[in-house]
């Protein structure tokens, strides 16, 4: 006999396990997808609404092991977020999943505030990267500051009323040092991010803290490498004629590239960086999410492994 730490469960078995009540989201479908990620009705209700069921009674859990808990001690202790956190490789499509997972939770009474926060603002700034020699590799561990995201993810998850995130501008390719977002007493955050599974004990002395202590439930959206590097290829070839078109965007230099020209830019920065990065800290952070939602070449999810508790 197999033994396996997950349960694995087919789409058509999956798909029986979604909420009886109809959530109204087909208004909300083209801004939920992301570039050249298809997103149908079909695959929220047979993939993410069985996912937020699944995560309304962890999150309905663990409320009442709270109020279990204040009474136990006999205070009122204000209640501190639910966290989720979403790992992937670029272009797997972990923010539409993110988003997705929005919009159906935000739609339980019982958690009806869910903010999103992307680790992309916690990439160190373009500035410190160059100074680092760290820009080609953007999106590896060592870019970011996880000190901050870990400073962050502490306060929220000690109740902390209000809490600020960094803000990334995709057009500008870097962090804006201005603006904020602005997390206020949610029920539920949702962490999005393609290393937030990622361990790496630091060289001092002081008690290794990682992202992912901070996580109640982890989710990685899986695909095969040939797959994501066609996606990748295909969003990158969209971005050349949207928004690389603006003379403010960062890649505006590929926006007069030809066909095969952007093909073979889109190849070399994929084998460069993108492919080591999903190889060597992405990838080998699958098994320690709480999910897997394995996608076929059509972008589809087509089962489900879910850790056995």
């Amino acid at each position: 006999m197999h033994y396996s730490p997950y349960i694995t469960i087919s789409r058509e078995e999956w798909a029986k396990r979604r909420d009886d009540a109809v959530l109204h989201f087909e208004n909300d479908l083209y801004k939920l997808q992301g570039l050249n990620e298809p997103l149908t009705s079909e695959e929220i209700l047979q993939v993410y609404l069985p996912l937020a069921r699944l995560l309304n009674l962890h999150v309905s859990a663990a409320q009442q092991l709270h109020a279990t808990t204040s009474r136990f001690l006999d205070n009122h202790a204000h209640k501190v977020p639910y966290i989720i956190g979403i790992a992937g490789s670029v272009a797997v499509g972990k923010s539409t999943t993110a988003r997705v997972l929005q919009r159906l939770l935000s739609a339980y009474p019982n958690h009806p505030r869910v903010d999103l926060v992307t680790t992309d603002g916690f990439l160190y700034p373009n500035r410190v990267l160059e100074q680092k020699g760290l820009m080609n590799r953007k999106g590896f561990p060592e870019s970011y500051d996880i000190r901050r995201l870990i400073q962050f993810l502490a306060n929220v998850k000690s109740g902390m009323e209000k809490v600020a995130a960094p803000i990334y501008s995709h057009l500008e390719y870097d962090v804006m040092p201005e603006e904020l977002q602005w997390i206020a007493s949610p029920d539920i955050v949702i962490v999005e991010g393609i290393n937030v599974l990622q361990v790496r004990a630091r060289k001092q002395r002081e008690p290794a803290v990682f992202v992912s202590d901070f996580f109640d439930f982890s989710i990685y959206v899986h695909a095969e490498e040939k797959n994501l590097r066609e996606w990748y290829i295909t969003r990158f070839e969209s971005l050349r004629s949207t928004a690389f078109q603006d003379p403010h965007s960062y890649f505006h230099r590929y926006a007069h590239l030809s066909d095969e020209e952007t093909v073979a830019m889109a190849t070399r920065i994929w084998n460069e960086i993108n492919r080591p990065n999903l190889e060597q800290n992405i990838e080998p952070t699958r098994y320690r999410a709480s999910l897997i939602l394995e996608k076929g070449s059509h972008h589809f999810v087509q089962s489900i492994q879910l850790r056995k508790t």
